[in-house]
């Protein structure tokens, strides 16, 4: 591919010299430039500044573009969806509506146990079919980089279906593309009162076949009241880490369980959903206060804390307490949760919007929280997440717009011109 050149950039959104994860107060600092130059080569970012100072290129750039008008922002790094399912649950939404709980729709055989039903009669092809799809939609819609996790198949036979699906993705996608084991979502119906049979199945026929296999880059455990408890989410997850899998952890979505302190132990990546936190919880994750030293690790700064405005929304939930997690210290990482009962959609446009909107974060914080440092919650932010010398330009190049708040503010309008992964516009 040859060298590209784009002038006369309005606005050059989250321009950094250097990676850093950032933290509390931290995340209100986005570096722009004002009538900003871009240069790109073999899909790679290799010059920006402004356009009083744009060298003489040493080469004649075979595409120029003129982004007069234009802000240009780093693609979205949405770092935790469900992609790969096999169909919709819009009847539950409905049942929803009419006053059943999560929980209720649960315990009748839906929500995660009705999507591992259809997983199983699906095949890989028609599976990844209908994830191709939704890959090409969420990559119109400005994502650049995503995580994807398994666990609607919860048998042998599904996850490493799911899995498959995921590694053939990686393949033939331009996409930054990271995968997660999670079969540890729920318990099959057969293994309702046999919880460590469920386990041993996971520990024993999987994961030495994801291993093998090479099918994942993270393992997650859902640790909530009625799903995995946090010594089952540690014995898992330790399982994992033998084969060489870092965690991700679902936590926190609707009671505060322990599974914070688990995360800490196990040096999770991201710890992610957090909806309800208590003052003890909050400490923990701003670093205030030490994870218990007994299992090793104790507090790892690099863990992440994902917040899913989404799935908060759909579920008409209080969102995540975000200004609290940042006035505690806490790195914050956003990301859309895409799945087919909680969060339908994986426009990360909306996410950084619900942010804003319903957990009062800035702009410039819901930004960066859905670019650099969801590059973060999956050790991609040496390759993407920021304008920076030397890592992918996947790159969103908006519509005419008066300001970068106007992107959250006006939430139901696609602002979005083109988008570009690896230097290509898709």
């Amino acid at each position: 591919m040859a060298a590209q050149l784009i002038t006369n950039i309005q606005l050059l959104v989250n321009t950094r010299q250097q990676n850093e994860l950032l933290r509390g107060k931290e995340l209100a600092g986005l570096p722009c430039i004002e009538n900003a130059y871009l240069v790109l080569e073999d899909g790679v970012i290799v010059d920006f500044g402004r356009m009083d100072t744009i060298p003489h290129l040493t080469f004649n750039p075979s595409h120029s573009i003129d982004a007069s008008r234009q802000f240009i922002l780093p693609a979205w790094c949405d770092s935790h969806t469900h992609l790969i399912f096999a169909a919709s649950r819009e009847e539950e939404f409905v049942d929803k509506i009419r006053g059943m709980s999560y929980a209720d729709i649960a315990a009748r055989g839906g929500g995660i146990l009705n999507s591992a039903k259809k997983i199983n009669l699906a095949s890989e092809d028609e599976l990844f079919n209908l994830a191709w799809k939704r890959l090409e939609e969420v990559t119109r819609l400005g994502t650049g980089a995503i995580e994807i996790k398994s666990g609607y198949g919860l048998s042998v036979e599904g996850e490493l279906k799911m899995l498959r699906v995921i590694k053939k993705l990686k393949e033939r996608s331009a996409l930054c593309i990271k995968s997660t084991f999670l079969g540890a979502h729920a318990y099959p119906l057969e293994y309702k009162e046999d919880h460590q049979g469920y386990i041993d199945l996971i520990i024993n026929d999987m994961l030495p076949v994801i291993a093998n296999e090479k099918l994942a880059d993270y393992i997650d455990v859902f640790c909530e009241t009625g799903f995995f408890s946090p010594g089952e989410t540690e014995m898992i997850c330790r399982a994992g880490m033998q084969y060489g899998l870092k965690s991700k952890l679902h936590i926190n979505q609707l009671h505060s369980i322990g599974g914070i302190e688990v995360g800490l132990k196990l040096n999770a990546v991201s710890l992610d959903h957090l909806e309800n936190l208590t003052e003890s919880d909050l400490k923990l994750l701003g670093g205030l206060e030490a994870a218990p030293p007994n299992g090793g690790g104790g507090l790892e700064r690099a863990t992440i804390c994902t917040l899913l405005p989404t799935a908060a929304f759909f579920l008409d939930q209080p969102f995540p307490p975000a200004r609290k997690l940042i006035d505690a210290g806490s790195a914050l990482a956003l990301a859309s949760d895409f799945n087919p009962g909680t969060s339908p959609s994986g426009n990360m446009n909306l996410v950084v919007a619900m942010g804003c909107i319903g957990m009062k974060m800035l702009p410039e914080e819901a930004i960066n929280a859905a670019t650099i440092n969801g590059a973060y919650a999956m050790e991609l932010q040496d390759e993407v997440g920021s304008i920076m010398i030397g890592k992918k330009a996947n790159l969103i190049l908006t519509k005419s717009i008066p300001s970068l708040a106007y992107l959250p503010y006006s939430f139901g309008t696609n602002l979005i011109d083109k988008v570009m992964v690896n230097g290509e516009f898709v």
